[in-house]
């Protein structure tokens, strides 16, 4: 990943922030108030261009980071742009997030890409799956490497709209009501899934899943309706007090918290039209602002997460890993799913062709001609 460059952004002050006000901001990434240098604004725009950008974080250093991060878009570009921040559900449903840019409602939209998988399939390969590309590294191999991002862009330009960049998140975990240990206690749970290939993985392997957005995860695990619910990481998911409703958290083997969305990518995607009114300049710079803000998002999750273990333990809560014996098990179930997603269109066969070259590469090595045997891409 890119690092900020150190003109762009000057610290507001040197106090260490307290913590509660780093709850407050969203990490100390978040925190540090930062600020650009000033961006040389366009001389013919008399104006503030002004985006309605509405996110999928509900709440928690997902959503605090987000919104002091817009507040700093109108200075760091002189007064041209501005970012007007709102959290998941606050102006369109969170699944509703891709047509309330393309009508209009919004200008863009920071979403979870997963969640478009039921009406693009190829968004499945634009977000972690079930033992898939496993580091953020691998991603970026990926997008930056091998025409990832080029596609991305393509894919979502037929449907109106602007894919700008990729933002890093981290592994999701998954809270339940009764421990789960090994694949087979899997079998018979309802488990609340992100949907698309996901969703596909768990039931191959017995679960009862469920399609809610992040917002519904406590609710439905506190009334029962789910046993179990996948979402996001440890600070999130803390401040949402899935401690209050779930007393098991299970992950993967050590080294791998999550194997079936260990990077759960989101993304930055504008109308087209509204993309197409900013100057080439200016293009260039919300895309390099796109990285920049993946930086310190990324940064204040993985701090925050590592912060939150702790309060589960205190909290009583008891947390499993996989035990590495099982990824097989996984690797079996996954593989099939891999090639009848990447057979559902032609952009989901491109997609899944660059990520099978990475993962059959002597780079990463996950994946063996054995592994493959018998199955194949139609497009």
């Amino acid at each position: 990943m890119t690092s900020a460059p150190r003109d762009r952004y000057q610290p507001a002050g040197d106090a260490q922030p307290s913590r509660r006000a780093l709850l407050k901001t969203g990490g100390a990434a978040a925190a540090g108030a930062l600020m650009a240098a000033p961006f040389i604004r366009d001389a013919q725009a008399a104006e503030t261009t002004s985006w309605k950008v509405q996110t999928s974080w509900p709440a928690g250093v997902g959503l605090q980071t987000f919104k002091t991060w817009c507040a700093t878009i109108k200075d760091k570009t002189g007064g041209e742009l501005e970012f007007k921040p709102f959290a998941a559900k606050e102006v369109v449903g969170d699944f509703e997030l891709l047509d309330g840019v393309k009508n209009g409602v919004l200008e863009a939209m920071n979403s979870f890409t997963l969640y478009w998988a039921g009406k693009l399939p190829a968004t499945a390969f634009l977000s972690s799956y079930l033992m898939g590309l496993r580091y953020p590294h691998e991603w970026d191999i990926f997008f930056y490497s091998k025409d990832g991002l080029k596609v991305a862009r393509e894919i979502f330009a037929k449907q109106g709209l602007y894919y700008v960049n990729r933002i890093h998140h981290g592994p999701n975990i998954i809270h339940s009501k009764k421990p789960i240990r090994t694949i087979e206690d899997f079998k018979g749970l309802k488990l609340r899934v992100p949907g698309g290939m996901i969703a596909e993985g768990f039931a191959s392997i017995g679960a009862k899943t469920t399609l809610l957005p992040g917002g519904e995860v406590f609710s439905a695990l506190e009334k029962g309706t789910v046993e179990a619910a996948d979402y996001t990481g440890p600070a999130v998911n803390w401040d949402l007090g899935f401690q209050q409703v779930a007393k098991y958290i299970w992950t993967g083997p050590p080294g791998l918290e999550s194997v079936y969305q260990p990077v759960d990518l989101m993304d930055f995607v504008v109308r087209m039209d509204v993309w197409n009114k900013l100057s080439p300049k200016m293009k260039q710079w919300v895309d390099d602002e796109i990285q920049v803000y993946s930086n310190i998002h990324h940064g204040a999750i993985q701090k925050a997460d590592m912060e939150a273990w702790g309060k589960f333990e205190k909290a009583g809560v008891k947390i499993n890993r996989l035990p590495a014996e099982d990824l097989p098990k996984f690797q079996r179930a996954a593989v099939p799913l891999w090639f009848k997603w990447a057979n559902k269109d032609k952009d989901a066969t491109r997609l899944f062709k660059l990520q099978l070259e990475i993962m059959e590469s002597h780079t990463v090595g996950y994946v063996t001609p054995d592994m493959v045997k018998g199955l194949k891409l139609e497009a």
